[in-house]
């Protein structure tokens, strides 16, 4: 990845970046970061994975999608060039490409996988650095136990760094704390996710963000955003299949979440219950849920069984994609044969005034997503 950076005069080097990793909630807080600094009139690139429903969503500026023709461009200068990159570091090369040819005043970078081998940390020395929640996920990778994962994480912490924290369990923390030491980086301390104390603000399911919220304002302050433009780019934020409620004529609720291990499965529970959902009880929820191969899929049903007295088990549309039938041996519940089907099914099983959770996988969730809104769909790729 450096050699391909080195081929196109390092790209990454062309602008300020803020560094985001973490097992769960690095997107959301991602796209927060970005958000705000649009709020404070700055041209502002996000780069994500996976997409939900386009390819192109991938890479942002400001807050648009890269065009098809500037994307597909961007791909073949790239390939023609290197092309014994794997796809997700094609990808990147061509999100920083595309940042420098943009003159971002800022990137918000998230991590694919992991931290220190990830083909983003080719980035030089970030303004902030961003780790959020570390959980078990892809422990075949990563390691067996948080203090072996926080040390993959802690790999994107370099010198002269602000290094921003999510609640970490004291051994995650305590990585992190010995890395920043080790490279000459600040830690700072986690503030408050008001940016006007006392001022509510307008977000829809705010209470659902919990810790990102409070992560993606204290990188905001150490960027040197005014509050206003921090409550800004909160409240104008669009960021689709998180925590994210769709209905049709205020009944028909869908409720849409990527969660995709245990640690996601229990802040999404937080928010199935029936009063937040305006539901009589858990009768009135369905759950449509499929992993890809390797989650911990028992651990998230287990997590999820007191919340939704019904169950469809799908595979999401990707290579890879668990047998739907190893959940029965866990839970109870029906199989459908594909996303549209399942999501029939579990309307009819709840009715009009019922909700619907999708979540397992972020490509159940685009695929979901594409079926509810009418929206076209790329092939998913699971990285």
């Amino acid at each position: 990845m450096r050699a391909a950076c080195a081929a196109f005069e390092h790209p990454e080097r062309a602008f300020p970046a803020t560094h985001v990793a973490g097992t769960n909630g690095k997107g959301t807080v991602s796209a927060f970061i970005a958000s705000m600094q649009r709020a404070a009139g700055k041209r502002v690139g996000l780069y994500t994975s996976p997409h939900l429903i386009r390819f192109s969503e991938r890479i942002r500026i400001d807050g648009e999608p890269l065009s098809d023709d500037i994307l597909a461009e961007l791909i073949h200068r790239v390939m023609d060039r290197t092309c014994d990159l794997s796809f997700f570091e094609t990808t990147t090369l061509v999100a920083f490409l595309a940042f420098r040819e943009a003159q971002v005043d800022h990137a918000v970078i998230e991590v694919g996988l992991g931290g220190r081998l990830d083909a983003t940390n080719v980035l030089p020395p970030p303004e902030v650095a961003v780790i959020t929640r570390i959980a078990f996920d892809h422990m075949d990778i990563l390691g067996t136990n948080l203090t072996s994962i926080a040390r993959e994480k802690a790999g994107i912490i370099k010198e002269g760094t602000k290094v921003i924290t999510g609640r970490l369990h004291p051994e995650a923390l305590a990585v992190i704390r010995d890395r920043a030491h080790e490279v000459g980086a600040e830690l700072v301390p986690l503030g408050s996710p008001e940016p006007v104390p006392g001022a509510p603000l307008a977000y829809p399911r705010l209470s659902m963000i919990g810790s990102n919220l409070a992560v993606a304002v204290t990188a905001g302050r150490v960027l040197g955003l005014p509050p206003e433009a921090l409550s800004r780019g909160i409240e104008t934020l669009e960021w689709p299949g998180r925590n994210e409620l769709l209905h049709r004529n205020r009944q028909e609720l869908t409720l849409l979440d990527c969660a995709h291990n245990p640690d996601g499965a229990v802040t999404l529970s937080h928010s199935m219950d029936p009063a937040l959902l305006e539901v009589e009880s858990r009768r009135d929820v369905v759950l449509v849920f499929g992993t890809i191969v390797g989650k911990n899929y028992k651990a998230m049903l287990q997590r999820l069984e007191s919340v939704a007295g019904h169950r469809i088990y799908v595979a999401p549309p990707v290579s890879g994609a668990e047998d739907p039938k190893r959940y029965q041996s866990v839970l109870s519940g029906e199989l459908a044969e594909d996303v549209k089907s399942a999501l029939e099914r579990a309307r009819q099983i709840v009715g009009s005034k019922g909700v619907v959770v999708v979540t397992g996988s972020s490509f159940l969730v685009g695929a979901a997503r594409a079926i509810l809104l009418n929206l076209p769909l790329d092939p998913a790729v699971a990285m």
